[in-house]
């Protein structure tokens, strides 16, 4: 079946009342499973990347996703817990996915080999509060890998990070906390007359209105 057709029908499914909807949802389908919870695609628990001869080994790891992590960060909403993964070449990734927000969020790796990963994708979501697991087996070759939220603006307000096998190649832009941003935010103020007059209230109210309570109350 057509992947693209396959996702119609796995939403449709989802959107259905009742325990019709449910049944039919919970489907597992060429890597592909949902459910009322989430989705889960291409996972790879087995097959090696044409480049590893054998499995080197597991590598289990926690991912969270959600607002709490971000507060770290000036100016971004949405954050993982962890901004950056090494592993080593041709290793197995058991992924735990924990959402820690009342909202959707996805784990989304990008740049794997096609052969393996349809679209080039591993793809994980939780449509609230939960947890999924689901595996992959990383080739050989040296790289960083894309990490991140595909709900809009979620990436662009924080959820980003990079996965890097036997140390990467290099590290991906505006990685919050860890590499400069592509485009830095910018809050400029315009000091025009008006601005000033707001200043020079603020400050004078500032003052005054503590010492006219103090008089007040106080005394």
């Amino acid at each position: 079946m057509n992947r693209s057709i396959l996702r119609f029908v796995m939403a449709v499914c989802w959107l259905l009342p009742g325990s019709a909807g449910l049944s039919l949802a919970a489907m597992n389908h060429d890597g592909m499973m949902m459910n009322q919870t989430g989705m889960i695609m291409n996972v790879n628990h087995d097959s090696l990347p044409r480049d590893c001869p054998k499995l080197v080994g597991d590598v289990d790891i926690t991912i969270r996703a959600g607002h709490k992590y971000a507060r770290r960060f000036n100016g971004k909403m949405f954050a993982f817990d962890q901004q950056e993964w090494n592993v080593a070449p041709c290793s197995r990734i058991n992924i735990t996915f924990v959402n820690d927000d009342k909202i959707r969020h996805q784990l989304m790796i990008h740049g794997l080999p096609g052969y393996l990963y349809p679209d080039g994708m591993f793809h994980l979501e939780l449509y609230g509060p939960g947890e999924l697991k689901a595996s992959l087996i990383m080739p050989s070759q040296k790289k960083t890998y894309l990490v991140h939220c595909e709900v809009p603006q979620h990436m662009e307000k924080g959820m980003k990070a990079q996965l890097k096998v036997g140390g990467g190649d290099a590290d991906l832009p505006s990685i919050p906390g860890l590499t400069a941003p592509v485009r830095a935010d910018s809050y400029p103020v315009d000091w025009n007359n008006a601005t000033w007059l707001i200043l020079i209230f603020s400050v004078i109210a500032g003052c005054a209105l503590p010492y006219f309570a103090y008089k007040r109350f106080v005394k």
